[in-house]
């Protein structure tokens, strides 16, 4: 049909009508729009749409602003569900593959049309694909064949064979499984969003019930696509060489078999008994095949996927129990299910490389498609007989039988009603229009009229369930098969010399005929097997008769053999008698002795543990006393050490201490020479000093190493007369004035430092300053060990009395030589804040340094 401007439609033109022909028909499914984007389809009616050239197409660009009306067998629109798609399109195709007709199903429609899920669904609303297996294994149900009863011939036929040869042919493959060679692993897709394999299926539950119970079904599976114009087989187990790198599955072609029906040469064919495992099967496939990642869609199919689903059934025979084995009756009928890849505009794509050069194949594909619908129809309209060129494309040529009428065409187009797609949609809406106009001659029922009465399956059944509920199967009376050579003959008369009772008479007496050879051929087929089994029993007889004549000689020779033997067994049993009675005087002689050997065994081994315990016991007090003399030998030694140890240490201290002292006296009288020689000079140039200095102030003084370290310095807390002194020895004790130290004061120091001034009766001024070292000791406090003293004394020039005075201080010098202050005593109490608490460490810390006053 044309397309009709503007609004109001034309009435469609007049197609040519056969009663032998049907149209292709054509569907129209419409994508339900993402999100809020424009759109360019509108829905006239159940059997119209409506496009209008929206403003960014180039249609509108050129001036094309009228509308277009396109009328299609049946529109769906965007709420339209699976389950009413499938019963409107694909019912019919599953109903005359069970009668023995072919039928073809295209998706046709640009990329990102809904093509692939209209195909396969979701699970829980599954597509076509999923669908048609569920309704066809509920149809056949209990009536299919056993597994290899039928089996291809790789010429696009069938063979069958008996259950029991088919029963070999299941073990033997059961058997050779795990010895098969590891098969091309499917590359896996991770940015694949739904694995339907992985996910639980809600079936159809849709049957079909008019069904020949009389035949045997048997259900086969392949799945091929077409990429680059090549045909691959998605099913192929192409062996994996551990070495070698994984290699591609090679290519298949096309050849045309007996009946002039094309085929796949090399095609994988599944026997599936189920829809899950006809599923599995598919998704396999599907796993293989090539998906790429383009500007209009994530995962866009780039080959055309061909899916075929192939039915065989055959005649049971006359007793209902296995196939009719007759190639010749064998009916095999195919439902291909076909997902063409989308039309792509470079332009808006933006493929390049691999992507433009499989945009390329696709696109010419198509368009080969197109031109070959296009011919069909001019011959068809016109009368001309033109060659349409199918051998130009594989999908062409491969489905070139169908449009020469060999089965039921019909095609679903999905439309995205996005206005960006409107210049492809508009194509793909005038391809629909001219296929719609191509006649596929109608394809006629398959019967088996073999001349054996129906129900036969029904009466065997029967049969079985009257031997299974108890009936001894030779008092269960065998129904005769019941053989005929089809209707009588029909009532005819001749009155017209062209009358043409005699040609139908003629093909009456050919259908009878063939039938009388069909079951001449059965009834030889049932005669050559009885033959041969009476065969088989007549040498099975002829077997046992030489068996037994061999067996009776046997019993002959062994029955002399017998009576040789029970006499030699007497004369043996007498011997074995005296042996006995020996044995058995032997055997008392060998309990006495074994008795006695016992009892001394026992002895002996009393002796030994006695020997053992005794053994133990004086080990235990050797290793007591050893034990006990090396730990009293340690405890001496210890102590001797520790001893030696602390006298060798005081005997070190007090050489170090004394040292200290002589080279402190030789520094300190050093010293006073200079400073006398200095005062001397002083008093030659300036007048003595008066009597009473006036009071000196005590200033903080802090010294530091050549090492850094921190001095403290521990002086009054306000300035003191001369005349105060720190507890002299000798010496009438002053008012004393003395600024402790806080703890935190101490801790921060690692020098300690003491300054003491005093004055003498003779009026002169010493001053005394005491170093020492801080040490931390157990109790958390510090003690103060003194290492060193400075003094500095000022005389008066040219005194005699001073020198008398000093002569008088070193005679009382050497005579208290063994008296000693208490000013280390006074400054650990100092530190340590409370009288008395004196660390252990002090003990032998503080008196290192001792000191005159």
């Amino acid at each position: 049909m044309k397309p009709t401007r503007g609004k109001t439609p034309k009435k469609p033109p007049r197609r040519l009508v056969n009663k032998d022909k049907d149209p292709v028909e054509v569907y129209c499914r419409i994508r339900p729009p993402d999100g809020d984007a424009d759109t360019c389809i509108e829905v006239v009616n159940s059997t119209t749409i409506q496009l209008k050239a929206p403003e960014n197409s180039h249609a509108y660009r050129n001036g094309l602003l009228k509308e277009n009306q396109y009328t299609f067998k049946f529109v769906f629109p965007v709420n339209t569900s699976q389950k009413a798609l499938f019963d409107r399109v694909s019912l019919p195709l599953i109903d005359d593959l069970l009668h023995g007709r072919n039928g073809l199903l295209f998706m046709y429609g640009i990329t990102g049309s809904g093509k692939t899920h209209t195909m396969q669904g979701t699970p829980g609303d599954g597509g076509i694909l999923p669908r048609a297996l569920d309704v066809l294994f509920n149809s056949i149900g209990e009536l299919q064949a056993k597994k290899y009863v039928f089996h291809p011939d790789l010429c696009n036929c069938m063979d069958v064979q008996t259950e029991a040869d088919a029963m070999m042919e299941r073990q033997k493959r059961e058997l050779m499984a795990p010895l098969k060679t590891p098969s091309t692993p499917a590359t896996p897709r991770s940015s694949r969003k739904n694995d339907l394999a992985n996910m639980v299926r809600v079936p159809d539950t849709t049957s079909i019930s008019n069904v020949d119970e009389d035949n045997n079904y048997a259900v086969f599976v392949s799945y091929i696509e077409i990429y680059n114009n090549y045909i691959y087989d998605l099913l192929e187990e192409a062996p994996v060489d551990p070495i070698m790198t994984p290699k591609s599955l090679p290519s298949k072609t096309l050849r045309e078999d007996a009946s002039h029906n094309m085929y796949v040469a090399g095609c994988t064919e599944v026997e599936v008994k189920s829809t899950d495992e006809a599923y599995a099967v598919f998704m396999k496939g599907q796993k293989r095949r090539r998906v790429a990642h383009t500007q209009l869609n994530t995962e866009s199919s780039r080959s055309h996927s061909v899916f075929n689903i192939r039915l065989v059934q055959a005649p049971l025979d006359p007793l209902g129990e296995e196939v009719l084995q007759d190639k010749n009756q064998i009916c095999i009928s195919q439902l291909s299910l076909v997902d063409l890849a989308g039309s792509e505009r470079t332009n808006r794509t933006k493929n390049s490389g691999d992507r433009l050069r499989e945009a390329g194949n696709i696109n010419a594909s198509l368009m080969t498609l197109r031109t070959c619908i296009d011919m069909l129809r001019d011959n068809q309209k016109n009368g001309t007989s033109k060659i349409v060129p199918y051998r130009d494309s594989k999908v062409t040529h491969l489905f070139k039988n169908y449009f020469d009428g060999e089965g039921k065409v019909r095609m679903i187009v999905c439309v995205n009603p996005q206005s960006s797609d409107y210049d492809e949609t508009i194509h793909v809406m005038r391809f629909s229009e001219a296929t719609q106009e191509v006649q596929i001659t109608r394809a006629t029922d398959i019967k088996f009229d073999i001349g054996l009465t129906p129900g036969r399956r029904r009466a065997h059944q029967i049969y079985r369930k009257m031997v299974e509920e108890g009936l001894n199967e030779d008092d269960v009376p065998v129904p005769p098969p019941m053989i005929t050579l089809g209707p009588p003959f029909p009532f005819f008369e001749i009155n017209d010399p062209e009358d043409t009772s005699i040609q139908n008479l003629i093909g009456f007496l050919v259908e009878r005929e063939k039938r009388r050879n069909t079951l001449n051929k059965e009834l030889k087929r049932l005669m050559g097997s009885f033959r041969t089994q009476v065969l088989d029993l007549e040498n099975e007889v002829q077997t046992l008769r030489q068996q037994n004549s061999q067996l009776q000689s046997q019993a002959d020779s062994q029955s002399k053999e017998i009576n040789r033997y029970q006499a030699k067994l007497k004369e043996k049993e007498a011997q074995n008698g005296m042996l006995h009675r020996t044995h058995q005087l032997y055997e008392e002689d060998r309990r006495g002795l074994q008795t006695e050997l016992d009892a001394k065994l026992k002895a002996i081994s009393r002796e030994k543990q006695e020997k053992d315990k005794l053994r133990q016991a004086l080990k235990g007090v050797a290793n007591s006393e050893k034990e006990k003399w090396a730990k009293e030998c340690d405890k001496r030694v210890r102590a001797k050490q520790l001893e030696m140890q602390n006298k060798i240490w005081v005997k070190d201290e007090k050489l170090r201490q004394l040292k200290e002292i002589v080279c402190a006296r030789e520094a300190a009288s050093n010293k006073a020479r200079e400073r006398k020689a200095a005062l001397a000079h002083n008093r030659s140039k300036s007048p003595p000093p008066k009597r009473n200095p006036p009071p000196v102030k005590l200033r903080h003084r802090r010294s530091r190493s050549a090492t850094d370290n921190v001095w403290i310095d521990h002086k009054p807390s306000s300035t003191i007369g001369i005349e105060t002194v720190m507890q002299p020895s000798g010496v009438k004790k002053k008012k004393t004035i003395t600024n402790v130290k806080a703890v935190k004061d101490v801790k921060a120091a690692s020098n300690y430092m003491l300054t003491h001034q005093e004055e003498d009766s003779k009026g002169e001024i010493e001053t005394k300053i005491f170093k020492g070292d801080i040490f931390e000791t157990r109790g958390g406090g510090r003690s103060v060990q003194f290492t060193d003293v400075e003094k500095l004394r000022q005389e008066l020039p040219g005194s005699t009395e001073r020198k008398s005075v000093e002569r008088k201080r070193r005679a009382s010098d050497e005579e208290n030589s063994g008296e000693w202050t208490d000013v280390e005593t006074r400054c650990a109490v100092g530190i340590h804040g409370t009288p008395g608490a004196t660390s252990p460490a002090l003990t032998h810390i503080v008196p290192q340094k001792k000191f005159k006053v």
